[in-house]
This record gives C-alpha cells, sequence and structure tokens, in this order.
C-alpha cells in the first residue's frame, strides 16, 4: 500500500466546457481583493497538484449509504471496511494508466497515491506544471501574512484525459476569510448570562453521569484557516468549567502539525465544548500541517479520511463556502468522499453558517445564498438557536444568524422530502418570492443547538460572548459520541450518517424551535429577512435542538 505523504492542494472550483479537444473553465480566475499579488513563481519552484481521478460505483455507493443509515433496512448498521470502500470505488485500470501515462509524458514521476487510488498527489516544477496544464500562470498571493501559489489563469487539460479526472487540484481556489466569532460582543456584552458547559447540561437535560465510558469510541475536530488550539486553554477551560463532570482536559490525538502563535477562536471553541458535551471521550484534532504554498487543508483533510484505517467515530467542522463559488464537479466529488466515510459508520457534521439564507446579488436581481458542505445531502448540518430570555435557561429561538436554504446544486434527497414539503406547504403564505431559493434542493440545516454568546477560554484567558454554528456543531457533535458510547456498551454499531434515522423521529426527542426568522437579501422585496422558524422541521433550525435522554431512547432502540 502506497503511503501517503502529508501535502496537498487545493481543488479545481469552476465549472467546465471542452472546446477543441480541451477541457478548459468558463469563469475567469478572479483573486478577491485582499489576496495582494507578490511575484511570479519562477519556472524551477516546485508545486504539488493533487489530480482527483474517476471512480467506480458511485451509484452503488449511494445506495450502500442508504442501507446502511435506514432504520428499516436488513443491512442497517453492516458498515464497510475501508478496505472494501477501496475495492468499491477504485479507478478503472484504463483510468489510471491514462493519468499516468499523460502525467508521465510530462516527465512527472514524483506521485503518490492513498488507499482508495482515487487521488493522486504530484511534485513538479512550474515550468513543468504550466506545460502539463495549457493556459495556467503561476503566481504568488499573500493576505495577513499567508503566502499562496495560484494559477491567475484558466487551464485546460487533453480531452481524452478529461474524461478520466473529476478536477485538478492546486490552481484556482483561495480558502475562505474565517468568521468573526465574537461579532456579537459589543451588542450582547452584559445583556446574557453567557454558554458554558454547565448551561449547556442544563439546557439539555445532560447528568453529571453522561459522560462516556468505553475505550473503543471516539470523535475529532478538524481545523482549517491557520486554526490552532493550545493544550493549555484547554486544561484552563476544564479546569474553570468542568468540574461538574468526569473529562478529559488533553486531546489524545492530533493529526497534523500545530503552527506556533496564538490560538484561534474557533479551533479553541471547537475543542473545548465537543470535549465538554462529548465528556470523558477520545478527542482528536485534525489541524493544518505546516502550509505548503498550494495546499488546501480541507482537500488535505478529505483525502486523509479515505487514508486511515481507524478513525474516530464523529467529525465535527465549522467550516464553508458559497455555493456558488465552487464547481458543481467539485462538490459532486466532495460528496462522494462524504458518502465513503458514511459507509464505515462516520458521522460528519458541519456548521451550517452565520449568514443566515445568505444574499447573492445579480444585477437588479437578488437570490439567497446556500453554503456548502452545509448543503451537501451526506453530511448533518447543525443550525443555532438563542435562549428566549438571555438572562437565565429558558427555551430557545432561532438565532438570527444561523446558516440554512436550499442548494441550488443537490436535489432534495429522499429521506427529507416529506417534511421540508410539509413546511413549505404549512408557510406557504409567508415564504419569501420563489425566485429567492429553489424549493426542490437539498433543504438544510437537519438539527440545532445554541450557538450564541460562548465562555471561550484562549491565550489562557477566559472570553465571553463567542457566537457562531461553529459553536452549535461540535456541542451536537459531543451528543452524538455519547450516543455511540451508549450503543458500542450494548454490542450496536455506530450511528454513521444520522440523517435518514434523524428525519424519520419526525421530530420526536428533540426541543422544537418555533420562533425567529434569520437574516436574508436587504432590499426591498424580503427586507433583510429569510426563512423563519416553523412547527415541525424547517430551515432555520432543522428538527430543533437535542433533548439528550429521549434522544438516546430513541438511538438506543436497536
Amino acid at each position: 500500500m502506497n503511503k501517503l505523504r502529508l501535502v496537498f492542494s487545493l481543488p479545481f472550483l469552476f465549472s467546465s466546457v471542452v472546446w477543441s479537444g480541451y477541457l478548459e473553465s468558463d469563469q475567469d480566475v478572479l483573486i478577491p481583493q485582499e489576496w495582494a499579488h507578490v511575484d511570479r513563481v519562477g519556472p524551477t519552484e516546485e508545486l504539488e497538484l493533487t489530480f482527483a481521478l474517476k471512480q467506480q460505483n458511485v451509484h452503488l455507493l449511494e445506495e450502500k449509504l442508504r442501507l446502511v443509515s435506514d432504520p428499516d433496512s436488513v443491512q442497517y448498521g453492516k458498515h464497510l471496511s475501508l478496505e472494501e470502500v477501496a475495492s468499491l470505488v477504485r479507478p478503472s485500470d484504463l483510468t489510471e494508466k491514462v493519468v499516468h501515462r499523460w502525467l508521465q509524458s510530462h516527465g512527472i514521476t514524483n506521485c503518490l497515491t492513498i488507499r482508495t487510488q482515487d487521488f493522486l498527489q504530484c511534485t513538479m516544477t512550474a515550468e513543468t506544471a504550466e506545460r502539463l496544464l495549457p493556459g495556467s500562470r503561476f503566481h504568488r498571493y499573500m493576505r495577513d501574512g499567508h503566502y499562496l501559489v495560484r494559477s491567475s489563469a484558466p487551464y485546460s487539460v487533453p480531452d481524452d484525459v478529461h474524461h478520466h479526472l473529476d478536477f485538478v487540484g492546486g490552481l484556482h481556489r483561495l480558502p475562505p476569510k474565517g468568521l468573526d466569532l465574537s461579532k456579537k460582543q459589543k451588542s450582547k456584552a452584559g445583556f446574557h448570562l453567557g454558554v458554558t458547559p454547565a448551561v449547556l447540561r442544563t439546557r439539555y437535560n445532560l447528568t453529571s453521569a453522561d459522560v462516556g465510558s468505553v475505550q473503543n469510541n471516539s470523535q475529532a475536530v478538524a481545523q482549517f484557516l491557520e486554526q490552532y488550539y493550545h493544550p493549555a486553554d484547554l486544561a484552563e477551560f476544564m479546569a474553570m468549567f468542568g468540574g461538574a463532570f468526569q473529562h478529559r482536559s488533553e486531546v489524545d490525538r492530533v493529526v497534523g502539525t500545530q503552527g506556533g502563535g496564538k490560538a484561534g477562536i474557533e479551533a479553541s471553541l471547537d475543542v473545548e465544548y465537543i470535549m465538554s458535551t462529548g465528556a470523558n471521550i477520545s478527542t482528536w484534532v485534525f489541524t493544518n500541517p505546516g502550509r505548503h504554498e498550494s495546499q488546501e487543508p480541507f482537500l488535505q483533510w478529505m483525502i486523509l479520511l479515505s487514508n486511515m484505517t481507524d478513525l474516530p467515530w464523529v467529525h465535527t467542522i465549522s467550516y464553508g463556502d458559497d455555493e456558488d463559488s465552487l464547481s458543481a464537479a467539485y462538490m459532486t466529488r466532495i460528496n462522494t468522499e462524504f458518502m465513503k466515510a458514511g459507509v464505515r459508520g462516520i458521522s460528519l457534521l458541519f456548521a451550517s453558517g452565520d449568514s443566515g439564507a445568505g444574499c447573492r446579488h445579480l444585477g437588479k436581481e437578488n437570490t439567497f445564498r446556500p453554503s456548502f458542505p452545509a448543503s451537501s445531502p451526506y453530511v448533518t448540518t447543525v443550525g443555532g438557536t438563542s435562549f428566549k430570555n438571555p438572562y437565565k435557561v429558558t427555551y430557545e429561538v432561532t438565532d438570527s444568524i444561523s446558516g440554512g436554504g436550499f442548494s441550488n446544486i443537490f436535489k432534495m434527497p429522499d429521506y427529507q422530502t416529506t417534511a421540508v414539503n410539509s413546511y413549505l406547504k404549512t408557510v406557504a403564505a409567508s415564504l419569501p418570492p420563489k425566485s429567492y431559493f429553489n424549493t426542490s434542493g437539498r433543504a438544510y440545516p437537519d438539527m440545532a443547538a445554541l450557538s450564541d454568546n460562548y465562555w471561550v477560554v484562549i491565550n489562557r484567558v477566559p472570553v465571553p460572548w463567542v457566537s457562531g454554528t461553529s459553536a452549535s456543531t461540535p456541542v451536537v457533535g459531543g451528543m452524538l459520541s455519547l450516543i455511540n458510547d451508549q450503543r458500542f456498551m450494548k454490542g450496536l454499531p455506530a450511528l454513521g450518517f444520522l440523517n435518514p434515522r434523524l428525519y424519520k423521529l419526525n421530530g420526536k426527542a428533540l426541543f422544537d424551535v418555533t420562533e425567529g426568522c434569520h437574516y436574508g437579501c436587504l432590499d426591498e422585496q424580503v427586507q433583510g429577512q429569510g426563512f423563519c422558524a416553523a412547527p415541525s422541521w424547517d430551515p432555520v433550525t432543522g428538527w430543533g435542538t437535542p433533548n439528550y435522554p429521549a434522544l438516546l431512547a430513541v438511538l438506543l432502540s436497536d
């Protein structure tokens, strides 16, 4: 088995057409203004590109995921090993032959693959890369002291090769800016009790006995965008807020290399709160290994999942980008990577985003702007809520930043059609105009938790008023880890891809959130409002927030 070297690159994220026997981007390469041009990359400088080879049997993989995730299926919980996944999806011999021959014809031989053989990472000079991919021109850019190498122009590949590739990474895609998780600090400071582990355990009915105990359970967070946690912050946080329940004060495994400098708010938040609700459970952190200028950490993390036989059962990720900034081909391939994780019994939870329904300005017309991977049909997406009464633990209402809406790319999956169509019918009179959203698209989020005014320890200092669905996602993830813990004690398999089972619960075991709306376009038509919460499922808070003991009971029923 070929060993994966931890070097990865950015995906090609533009939709494509074939012109004169070549595959070429149909969009200009736009470098955001915050990225300053530094220089042209020298011809002998080394680049690392990722080639996503076409996979086989993707339709069979999707069907297998449906069967192992549907509690009414006789195959429910019969997850596959990584080796079984690899045998199902690995590229055909023809695909491997064509791609390898193409690379070798340009003198490119320094390539490594992974266990599923559907990604290649290759090292070459910039001069060679520009010959391999006609049209590409590599430049160095800088933002906030970080350097990246990207092509300033579209590229092409030969027609006989493009049929065997989903995308080439390392050329165009620039990471989105991180979220300002403390943006509510000024407006709410002094008017909220603040969310701590004790507040979460009270609201969601976790007792001091609700902690992990089995050896074969683990959970993980993934950190991108130069985000790092500090072990000393985690220890300080648990000393301050973890006294009422058994807990761990150290991360068991870091995959990658922690960067130096100050801790990041988002990274600290993720680690401190997944280890507070998922208390006493072994926790991993996937972090960005020393960034090469052509790396993209999210793609790196996805490839790692396909190259490790033993992984945590629950992963929470606070990362996303606008759907319209990504190519359908890229997102479709990433969805396949999510399916590969789901059939192995891994639960992937993504934050729904902090821009409400979002807004895209198209000339004189606006539309809502869905986020990916939140809009993927193959992950569980978590929205956000606030307390109705900010002075005490009360029932929850919508947090106006909670991301949600309808995908413009992916159709509504079967598991949610009844719930979503019921919402659309029930609130039809008060919905935004249909020109703003796709009523037949994958609807999200799937569930929610508190996302408003958290306490976090950062650089040894307790910091209040941290907000965002980056908070609610690890909170839900930790509770799912506790449920896995109890399932393992009964000899049951991991929850895996939760959505088919979650939607069959029809809201049972969750606190329904029925008040409040989230942000939308600030225009005459919708006047800054997106969708609103409603009884049962809605595109702001999903099915609602967890009532832990009730959710544990229904998810231990097999």
